[in-house]
């Protein structure tokens, strides 16, 4: 496969690289600190028209394709790994959910606002007691009449105090089916932002539905067809976050390769050590790979085709490669890395939650496990 983007994808991944160096790096620390995004930041994204990356142009949005979507995700994480999981969410779970389950009129009500940035959107699938497993969910929404009652409590829901417009999964008797759910409704109460070991100035909170009422219209895809909608809706959020990974990844390396060869010990740079050498040359292998391993999935879903063992494969290894690397670049500071006077501390704590979100590493062994056995590709 040839995993070369075209000249327009190019110039998208560059633009997202300049806004990062111009508007997120050097601010990532305050917004750390913070523990917020500024409305001013998102407001100038949204200008730039990143709210609407991956919406279709016939909804107001750039219609980027899943390649060039991923690689501004890359960038844009690599300069603040907060803002490149708020956008994610945004672009990856609530847009991608109703671009491609959501009836015309759901479309036409909600894409256009969502790829201007007027409304910001969010997707709450987890609950306190149904994460990988969610046949666990407890949400219920009951019909009655034209509208569906929602009932429930959903946690870790990024975005979720910021968000005007919710993708949630409920069950509908038995079954799961999904909604859209206006944060405009009655009955949706919003908790306190969870204090984070990283990623700590993207807003992530739980909850709470208290007898909702959603317009019966506002269902995406068929009732009880939920659990369909989610797979497709995680393997949409996997591949952002594999991206996400490589992004924190390269500012990580990048950071580490200009500190050793301005930090002297020995009266010689200690880019000159061959430790270092051989760890610098390892980070830049996994990166590599791990970005590969994320462009081929990306290209894949840009061509229609099955691909969620590939997308599980790039999201373990790139989240795993971040951790890694970060480990690595902190190391290569001594020190000095383990102090917030240095970037790669914040690195090091924003890439552990590349391998819990949408998924944890165990989960994605699982996937590409049971697609293996399915397919019998050890034969």
């Amino acid at each position: 496969m040839n995993f070369h983007l075209s000249e327009d994808e190019l110039e998208l991944k560059q633009m997202a690289r300049d806004f990062a160096e111009k508007r997120l790096y050097p601010n990532a620390e305050k917004f750390d600190e913070q523990e917020k995004l500024p409305d001013d930041l998102i407001k100038e994204a949204a200008g730039v028209g990143y709210f609407g990356l991956s919406v279709p142009e016939k909804f107001d949005g750039l219609g980027a394709s899943c390649s060039a979507c991923m690689g501004a995700i890359e960038e844009l994480s690599g300069g603040s790994a907060a803002f490149g999981l708020m956008l994610s969410a945004h672009l990856s779970l609530c847009c991608e959910a109703i671009a491609r389950f959501g009836s015309g009129s759901l479309k036409e009500k909600y894409l256009p606002q969502l790829a201007a940035g007027e409304r910001i959107g969010a997707c709450s699938i987890t609950e306190p007691n149904a994460g990988t497993d969610i046949s666990a969910i407890e949400t219920t929404a009951l019909l009655k009449n034209d509208n569906y009652i929602v009932n429930g409590t959903k946690a870790y829901v990024t975005n979720g105090s910021i968000a005007d417009v919710i993708v949630v999964l409920a069950k509908t008797g038995q079954q799961l089916s999904c909604f859209v759910i206006d944060k405009t409704a009655e009955g949706i109460t919003a908790g306190e932002s969870e204090i984070k070991c990283g990623v700590k100035a993207a807003d992530i909170c739980s909850l709470t539905f208290k007898d909702v009422k959603v317009p019966r219209e506002n269902l995406l895809g068929q009732e009880n067809h939920g659990e369909k909608i989610t797979a497709a809706l995680l393997d949409s959020g996997r591949i952002a976050v594999a991206f996400q990974a490589i992004g924190i990844a390269q500012a990580a390396f990048v950071d580490a390769t200009k500190y050793s060869k301005v930090r002297v010990q020995f009266n010689q740079p200690i880019a000159n050590f061959q430790a270092i050498q051989f760890k610098l040359s390892e980070m830049s292998t996994r990166i590599d790979a791990g970005r590969l391993l994320a462009y081929r999935a990306a290209q894949m879903i840009d061509e229609n085709k099955s691909c969620a063992s590939e997308i599980s494969m790039a999201k373990l290894f790139c989240s795993e490669t971040a951790n890694y690397v970060c480990d690595q670049a902190v190391q290569i500071h001594g020190g000095y890395g383990y102090i917030k006077d240095y970037a790669v501390e914040r690195y090091f704590r924003d890439a552990r939650a590349t391998e819990v979100n949408s998924g944890t590493s165990e989960a994605q062994r699982m996937q590409i496990a049971s697609d293996i056995l399915k397919d019998d590709k050890s034969a």
